[in-house]
């Protein structure tokens, strides 16, 4: 290998990828140094297997509407968990694959290890000193575990371990109810198993929006019990745990940990950078270069601590992969802010969030999916849709919904955002019928009765 190399990557998660894919269209001298399992964390356990979980839960969930359907028989359906974590785990396998075929082309390139920073070009691995012109560190992260919590063993779950059981047992507890607590809690109810979830927040799945919140709420306690606002205290119990917040005490037989989590920079060396480390070890990041400080170091993904979700860990690869390989870094504009939670209804944050706004400056417009026509046909007739727009302009700022077919409600508001539209120019788009988007449609014609700039149609005029 040249000595120096280019680039340093230090992770071989979703944005180490990433990275590699950009550095590799301009040169070879790259090495990729991972510490554990590779095939990135949102193959192995994140993204994919849970929502191969969520998609057998709520298909064996379908069963409670077959009646009104008019389909009998729902009674005699089982779940057979053994087969429904095999599935899970041959999906996740798939998954993983694709991304190891990348590292293995490598060769010796791919060095498994744990990598720490001497300086600014220096990284020793396996007791091997490397050079390089630039490091690009994408460490991911680690689902975080309160360590007095530790001694209770395998009685303890997080998204790390549940996809290798080889079955479930009945009564389980899910601490934290963030994006992932509130998906994987929902997911279990519905398999059948017993569930009880708590948070020590008062709002659930990211949401800052109070009628929102209120809204998902709801919908989770439809279902299970769930404790909010009180600090989980767990304690062994024989051969469960006893699980207690506030006036809610539960024994189960295993605890789900969905409390976040880490930036994997423990033993990384970042000290050796000379520059400032904030109160989590971790240094400033410009999101807009990725470069830490002036140094040729880039710090990318779950490892600064940024934004946990896939496509913004892989714009940062891409972004470090860039400015790694020029000669001056390059600022580089982000995407719309968009949060998807796989809860049914789904939960979706999209452009500036309600805690974000100057209230004063903004109208909302809302929709409830009770009386909405596609909905109540499809029995998913429970939700809550709000658009911000400035009330001046009526420029679409952002959303908050807990909403059926909220995934895609998102998508089309991050677009509008992302393109700077009005209201007025979304509601000149086609809405066909029926469709969930009716309900945004209500939500604009909403605001847009309210703005100074209203029409009598939502038409655009044309020439004779």
């Amino acid at each position: 290998m040249r000595d120096p190399l280019d680039v340093i990557i230090i992770g071989a998660g979703t944005a180490g990828l990433s990275a590699l894919r950009e550095m590799q269209k301009r040169t070879q001298h790259v090495v990729v140094i991972n510490d554990g399992p590779w095939g990135t964390m949102c193959a192995r356990v994140g993204c994919m297997p849970s929502k191969a979980l969520i998609a057998a839960a709520n298909a064996f969930h379908a069963r409670h509407t077959f009646g009104e359907l008019g389909i009998s028989g729902s009674s005699g359906l089982a779940i057979d968990l053994p087969a429904v974590l095999r599935r899970v785990r041959a999906l996740r396998d798939t998954f993983v694959a694709g991304n190891l075929d990348v590292t293995n082309a490598l060769g010796d390139r791919a060095i498994s290890g744990r990598a720490r920073l001497l300086g600014g070009g220096r990284v020793s691995v396996n007791g091997t000193e490397l050079r390089a012109r630039r490091i690009i560190i994408a460490t991911g992260s680690t689902p975080y575990v309160p360590k007095p919590w530790l001694a209770l063993g395998e009685r303890l779950l997080t998204t790390d371990s549940l996809f290798e059981q080889q079955t479930l047992p009945n009564r389980i507890a899910v601490v934290g109810q963030g994006a992932l607590g509130v998906e994987l809690a929902l997911a279990l109810r519905r398999l059948g198993l017993d569930v009880v979830a708590m948070g020590d927040g008062l709002t659930v799945a990211g949401l800052t929006d109070p009628e929102v919140n209120a809204v998902a709420i709801s919908m989770l306690r439809h279902e299970l019990p769930v404790a909010l606002g009180d600090k989980a205290e767990l304690s062994a119990e024989g051969a469960g745990v006893r699980v207690r917040a506030g006036r809610s005490d539960a024994v189960v037989d295993r605890v789900l940990v969905a409390l976040g989590r880490r930036p994997n920079i423990e033993g990384l060396g970042l000290d050796a950078l000379g520059v400032a480390l904030d109160a989590a070890g971790v240094p400033r990041v410009d999101p807009r270069t990725l470069q830490v400080g002036d140094l040729p170091v880039f710090l990318v993904g779950d490892a600064n601590g940024r934004s946990a979700v896939l496509h913004e860990a892989s714009d940062d690869g891409h972004i470090a992969g860039l400015n790694a390989s020029a000669e001056r870094a390059t600022f580089w504009k982000r995407r719309t802010p968009l949060a998807i939670v796989f809860s049914e209804p789904t939960v979706a944050m999209i452009g500036k969030k309600f805690v974000e706004l100057d209230t004063s400056q903004v109208l909302i417009g809302e929709a409830h999916f009770e009386h909405q026509g596609r909905a109540r046909i499809a029995q998913r007739d429970s939700g809550l849709l709000r658009v911000y727009a400035d009330r001046q302009s009526g420029l679409l700022l952002g959303a908050e919904l807990c909403a059926p077919a909220g995934e895609h409600l998102a998508h089309l508001l991050a677009l509008a955002i992302e393109r700077s539209l009005t209201v007025s120019d979304l509601l000149r788009m086609p809405y066909y019928h029926p469709v969930f988007e009716e309900g945004l449609r209500t939500a604009l014609r909403q605001l847009s009765e309210r703005l100074p700039t209203s029409q009598d149609s939502d038409l655009a005029r044309c020439e004779r």
